[in-house]
């Protein structure tokens, strides 16, 4: 093992890092965004919105996210140029690089999945729960917000757990589209020093660190919501 290339890419590791950080954090934030009015329109079955959010979940579950990745970067990156005044605009510096394109699909991944999985937490809420906040007097608003909601999040919590983690694991394809993320600059490192092995395994000592410490936050976040008694 030759390790004497690590301390001229110390700071390119720590960037890739950081950006591998910002697409697992920011595409789940935004996923979930999405995500929940997904499956609570499927659980009140909804004309229309409800087969609308099934077809969109059903399709971005059902085809691989390297496809949806290029479609997005290969495709629509391709038509943006062709807009009269869009180089000039402030809009160019976000649509030419490849990180934008890699957090629109890893976003709307994170929707379909969990869109999907919050479908099922919120059915999965025990329906005298409901009935009971309703005879109190609650607004449907009040009782999706006070009872609905936090005990359907509670049920997904584990679900979201292990999909967190597998989005993490996707990460590396925005190296795919040009952003040097942990796996981008692994790449970078063995094109310019010719070392396979050494950039691969600190990377991967990376992820696994990353992923225990999601393990830990959703743990510590599952312990401090109060248990039903």
């Amino acid at each position: 093992m030759v390790w004497d290339w690590l301390p001229d890419y110390t700071p390119l590791l720590i960037n890739g890092l950081r950006i591998t950080i910002s697409l697992l954090v920011f595409s789940c934030a935004f996923g979930m965004v999405f995500a929940v009015p997904l499956g609570l329109v499927q659980a009140l079955e909804l004309p229309y919105l409800a087969t609308a959010a099934r077809a969109f979940c059903t399709y971005i579950r059902g085809t691989p996210l390297l496809v949806q990745l290029w479609l997005l970067y290969f495709g629509l990156g391709s038509l943006f140029p062709m807009i009269p005044g869009i180089r000039q605009s402030f809009l160019w510096p976000v649509l030419r690089e490849g990180y934008f394109y890699a957090l629109l699909a890893f976003t709307i991944s994170v929707a379909g999945y969990e869109g999907e999985v919050m479908r099922g937490a919120f059915l999965g809420v025990p329906k005298g729960e409901l009935e009971a906040a309703k005879a109190f007097g609650m607004s449907p608003l009040q009782v999706l917000r006070r009872i609905w909601f936090p005990r359907a999040v509670r049920l997904a919590l584990p679900v979201l757990a292990g999909d967190t983690a597998i989005q993490l694991k996707a990460t590396p394809l925005a190296a795919t589209v040009t952003v040097l993320d942990l796996f981008g600059v692994s790449n970078k490192i063995r094109q310019d020093t010719y070392r396979v092995y050494e950039p691969l395994l600190l990377v991967l000592v990376a992820y696994v660190v990353l992923y225990f410490f999601i393990v830990w936050a959703f743990r510590w976040y599952e312990n401090r919501i109060p248990q039903k008694r």
